[in-house]
């Protein structure tokens, strides 16, 4: 579905539009670059999460190994 809006955008954004269209209309360019950037920022977004979730997952991952060292040296004395 299409909704006609009424943005205001900068002239060199226009010029790019206008440059990069090919035989698309302006606002067919416009839909595709604002269909990537949309994604682009999910895989931004994910990537953040990806990397905080992989920090608390190393952090526990020290604590789990020495836990492992701990009960390896409690084995080696029984």
């Amino acid at each position: 579905m299409r909704l006609a809006k009424s943005f205001t955008i900068e002239t060199t954004l226009i010029e790019y539009v206008e440059e990069t269209k090919g035989d698309v209309s302006a606002s067919e360019r416009v839909n595709e670059l604002l269909r990537r950037a949309m994604i682009q920022e999910q895989y931004d977004k994910l990537g953040a999460e990806d990397a905080e979730f992989f920090a608390v997952a190393k952090a526990g991952r020290a604590e789990a190994k020495s836990f492992q060292k701990a009960a390896l040296r409690t084995f080696r004395r029984d």
